[in-house]
């Protein structure tokens, strides 16, 4: 493996910290305003769209997704772009048009999608004209095990007929989200794996139903449109929205999910870095019992200690990155699973020592540490749970040895 960036990523990376120092972190102050005045939180500010503009006249646009729709990008490329775009990281993924949950929705319909599906919604998406959301977490069940999944999307003549209950479904709020991509049960009587399905159910279809949103430790998110509950109440849309065939959901699932995780601890790192950087500057303007914070010896071991975390982070989710471009998803499943472990803890434990280095300020609204904890909180549910990787990666390990036994 060659530590060293290529000529590509070099010359993307110098546009993009030129991006972040002229444009993204301006903007962090105007978008805090503008999100205070707004009438519906869940609106994004109109800096938003500013700052997509921008990013997609720079050509950082699209840099996640490899192959003909996207930048052509491996996953060892678009690393440190995605971890320079973390330092902001309610600005700068969207405004390159590299924002979770649309991300995994394009990426679902770049490999999976027809090509009617890919003009009706990859094309507007990629364009980043329409924002979309990925149901499939729900209230009544365990949805830490996906074979739980109760919402039944059912076969009539021409269509489908969409039933159940979501909640916390990314972007939803968002006025301008167009599109979900819905899971939900076709065959309860198929094998456990089989029986789950994904489909395309616009938003504006009779009997969708967005109840309600769902704040995160309090706090929403105008970059995204933040999270809600939805109903599909007997929602019908054409046979043609099913998603490659029925039966097919867990294995779009996993194709989803395995980019999706480094993408989250990629930005995480970026996020860390930030957090870091902050500890320091903190520490060494104020003073107490006589010498500067930084001075203290708990204090020097925080940042120390953060820094060694943050490069064998760094290390872990490159070698990730670097196995998936080489022997695939399939074949870096163990590595994917270990940052998706690692990385969100790490991160959270650097942020907890730069709250507390920071002290009641470290709480409040006039840093952005509380709400990038939030933030970094939630990763150790999305795509799944702590428990569930460590669950399986010991099982992985495990079999090794039940093998040669």
């Amino acid at each position: 493996m060659d530590f060293a960036f290529d000529a590509k990523t070099e010359e993307l990376r110098t546009r993009l910290l030129e991006f972040m120092d002229e444009c993204v972190y301006p903007a962090e102050p105007v978008f805090a305003e503008q999100l205070a005045g707004l009438a519906n939180p869940w609106t994004a500010p109109p800096v938003i769209e500013d700052l997509k503009a921008q990013g997609r006249k720079r050509g950082l646009w699209n840099l996640f997704l490899p192959g003909e729709h996207g930048a052509g990008l491996t996953n060892l490329q678009y690393a440190p772009l995605a971890e320079i775009s973390g330092r902001s990281l309610h600005l700068a993924p969207i405004a390159m048009n590299c924002a979770a949950p649309d991300t995994g929705n394009m990426e679902v319909l770049a490999m999976f999608g027809t090509q009617d599906q890919r003009e009706r919604w990859l094309r507007p998406l990629l364009d980043g004209e329409i924002r979309s959301a990925f149901a499939m977490t729900e209230p009544d069940v365990a949805s830490s095990d996906a074979r739980n999944i109760a919402t039944s999307i059912t076969r009539d003549g021409d269509s489908y007929v969409i039933h159940g209950r979501k909640w916390y479904i990314s972007g939803a709020m968002n006025p301008n989200c167009r599109i979900f991509i819905v899971m939900g049960k076709t065959d309860t009587d198929a094998e456990p794996n089989r029986q789950h399905s994904q489909i395309l159910v616009p938003r504006n279809t009779p009997g969708v139903h967005i109840t309600r949103g769902m704040t995160v430790f309090g706090y929403t998110d105008g970059s995204h449109g933040g999270h809600a509950e939805v109903i599909f109440d007997n929602a019908r849309v054409p046979a043609a929205n099913i998603i490659a065939e029925e039966g097919a959901g867990f294995a779009i699932a996993q194709a989803r999910l395995g980019p999706g995780r480094i993408h989250h601890c990629m930005r995480s790192i970026g996020l860390a870095e930030r957090a870091i950087e902050m500890m320091c500057q903190r520490t060494l303007s104020r003073t107490a019992f006589g010498k500067p914070i930084a001075e203290q010896g708990v204090v020097q071991d925080w940042i120390a200690e953060s820094r060694v975390r943050v490069e064998q982070l760094r290390l872990l989710v490159l070698k990730t990155a670097w196995l998936m471009d080489t022997v695939g998803n399939r074949g870096a499943h163990t590595e994917i699973q270990a940052i998706k472990i690692a990385t969100p803890a790490t991160v959270e434990w650097i942020l907890d020592k730069a709250i507390q280095a920071h002290g009641a300020g470290g709480l409040s609204q006039d840093f952005p540490l509380a709400q990038m904890w939030a933030q970094m909180r939630t990763l150790r549910f999305a795509d799944g749970p702590d428990e569930v990787h460590k669950r399986s990666l010991a099982r992985r390990e495990l079999g090794k040895y039940r093998t040669a036994r």
